[in-house]
């Protein structure tokens, strides 16, 4: 299987949270269309430095993340609301360094019911909940 490639849209989920009390107009939510390579194999989201400052996300705290064969302190930023399709998630991201490629991972996967359909190499939302996210709680 190859890889595999979906559009997004990033938003800043503190100016969602202000925009739905009307302290800050739907135009000014920042919000950003991106193309992610969709990584099972990662867990969480990972943006770029440009991305978290395009989104104007704060710090949260620093973690320690493996990076192929070397390990890192990255910054977390959120919350994010992640958009693809009819689903959504909300969610923290790594910031990766430099403009490196955005990464959506096994955990917002998993938030919005969407999984890779290998013949296709696309990333699809669930066939057996086409109309609303479903998550095993067990």
């Amino acid at each position: 299987m190859g890889l595999v490639y979906a559009t997004l849209e990033l938003l800043n989920a503190d100016d969602l949270s202000q925009a739905r009390r009307n302290r800050l107009p739907d135009t000014e939510v920042k919000r950003m269309k991106v193309r992610a390579m969709v990584d099972s194999g990662a867990v969480m989201l990972a943006i770029n430095e440009t991305v978290k400052t395009q989104l104007d996300l704060p710090v949260l705290e620093y973690r320690t993340a493996r990076l192929a064969d070397e390990a890192m302190k990255l910054e977390v930023v959120g919350p994010v609301e992640v958009r693809f399709e009819n689903r959504r998630c909300l969610t923290e991201a790594f910031v990766l360094p430099g403009n490196a490629e955005v990464l959506l991972g096994a955990v917002p996967m998993e938030l919005m019911d969407v999984l890779i359909h290998p013949a296709k190499q696309q990333l699809i939302v669930n066939p057996e909940h086409p109309n609303i996210p479903q998550l095993s709680m067990k």
